[in-house]
């Protein structure tokens, strides 16, 4: 494994920290920043700056209009995009968009790819992925899946319910996994304004980072095409592998960025606040403290690289993207924990972005799989394996 970046890469990773530092960071704090994530209006805002840099959607192909990053290049590139919260949402980089992007070029009709992903990779479109539902439907255990889709001439109806929808407030199209009559997972795509959606209502959570918050989801009675399956009938656990594996690990990639946010604001402060006749950091209560969370964001750090390089060379990954999503969304919890400690009163309070990084980061360890069920399925595996 070689992991040198070319100069191409560094020239991008530089310019993109110069972006998020000089034209991101001046806008967190904006008024238009809402308890449910950035308003339409300054997403907008956001991603203009990014399309001015030419930097919008760069893990799109070069073909769609992106800059057609490896998985390696991702790795370096997103995480100086989530050095700062508005950093993905600006560079078209965030959750569900980028995933719902990556599965779509994988999967979609050319007419599914000129209608919806087109549009999305030059900004001018939001997207959700349905899939998580209430009790007693999918949540971590997908084959729980209760919603349906029933044939009914050239269209399919959908019936369910599902929650934890992040972005779907103010999406423009959306993915649903439901089941056919036959019992098989299938994925659809229809318009956020067709007959038969309705969000019930925006829940309230610790991260107010995602544009659009998260959401509850009726779909009542929903007229889907056919021509509006996204790949084949049957095959959408399969498709959600394609999505997720690759998903899980850019989330860590970008929280890494807000990760790396914290540990600098929390060492400048120590190094610059006295007590006890000393700087804070020469305390070895802290200064230990300031070394784990080192080794906790090179340790994340390399294990994203690992994974990257992995999926680069065509390897299906799901239990090393496992391992990094338990690894990582530990590791860098654990740095931004700290950071609140070694700044005690500032580390609560909004003057600094620690706290806000610290609320945002926590639902880390559950979504997109918690810590638990990685460990079960990676457990599994590693007890199948042949003496």
């Amino acid at each position: 494994m070689d992991f040198s970046i070319s100069p191409e890469l560094i020239a991008l990773r530089d310019q993109t920290r110069q972006f998020i530092t000089q034209k991101i960071i001046p806008l967190e704090g904006d008024p238009r920043e809402t308890p449910h994530g950035p308003s339409p209006e300054l997403r907008q805002t956001l991603v203009e700056l990014a399309k001015k840099e030419g930097l919008l959607t760069p893990h799109a192909s070069k073909k769609h209009g992106g800059l057609g990053l490896s998985h390696v290049a991702k790795a370096i590139v997103f995480e100086e995009a989530g050095y700062s919260r508005l950093g993905p949402i600006a560079m078209n980089i965030h959750a569900p968009d980028e995933g719902n992007i990556h599965l779509m070029e994988q999967v979609a009709s050319p007419a599914q790819q000129k209608r919806w992903l087109i549009p999305q990779i030059e900004g001018k479109l939001r997207s959700c992925f349905a899939m998580t539902e209430p009790a007693p439907g999918a949540g971590s255990d997908p084959s729980m899946l209760t919603t349906t889709a029933i044939k009914d001439g050239k269209d399919y109806v959908i019936n369910g319910r599902k929650w934890f929808i992040t972005g779907a407030d103010g999406s423009d199209y959306v993915i649903i996994m439901a089941r056919t009559e036959d019992g098989q997972a299938t994925m659809f795509l229809s318009d956020m304004d067709a007959p038969g959606i309705e969000i019930e209502r925006n829940m309230d959570s610790m991260d107010q980072c995602f544009a659009g918050g998260h959401s509850v989801l009726g779909f009542n009675n929903l007229r889907v095409p056919e021509d509006q399956i996204l790949g084949e009938v049957g095959k959408g656990f399969r498709y959600a592998q394609v999505r997720l594996a690759p998903a899980r690990l850019t989330h860590c990639m970008r929280w890494l960025g807000q990760a790396r946010r914290a540990q600098d604001i929390a060492l400048a402060y120590a190094q610059k606040r006295q007590a006890f006749g000393q700087r804070l950091g020469d305390h070895e209560g802290v200064g230990f403290m300031l070394a784990d969370n080192d080794m906790d964001l090179q340790t994340a750090r390399l294990h994203i690289l690992h994974t990257a390089w992995l999926l680069d060379q065509g390897e299906k990954c799901n239990y090393e993207s496992s391992r990094a999503k338990v690894i990582c969304s530990e590791a860098e919890w654990r740095v931004v924990d700290r950071c609140v400690q070694i700044m005690g009163g500032q580390g609560v309070t909004g003057e600094t972005a620690v706290m806000r990084i610290f609320t945002d980061m926590r639902a880390f360890r559950i979504y997109d799989g918690p810590s638990e069920v990685h460990r079960w399925s990676m457990a599994r595996k590693l007890l199948d394996q042949k003496a």
